[in-house]
């Protein structure tokens, strides 16, 4: 079974979403603006999800984090939970 290991930063409005992706774009830390602006309790350790396995996510979470680049920001990623700035740590 595949398993990965993503960070992600969650907000309601896609629009937040995408001010914060220009700031990481510009080299801004992506752990501390997860601890800014993500609504996910997982905002309090930088966004960091830990290792999941495949399925274990929201099916367009999961498909940005097992076919989306590695190390690079994507998103936003809409889900029923808002939209996701997601960091691909590694893939197994």
């Amino acid at each position: 079974m595949a398993t990965a290991s993503a960070c992600h930063i969650l907000v309601k409005k896609k629009s937040e979403a995408e001010s914060i992706k220009v700031k990481l774009d510009k080299g801004a830390d992506f752990y501390k603006l997860a601890k800014q602006y993500s609504t996910c309790p997982s905002g309090k350790k930088g966004g960091d999800l830990g290792e999941f396995r495949k399925g274990d996510m929201v099916a367009a979470f999961d498909k940005a984090v097992f076919n989306g680049p590695l190390l690079k920001v994507q998103g936003p990623i809409k889900t029923q939970f808002g939209f996701h700035l997601i960091k691909v740590l590694y893939r197994s």
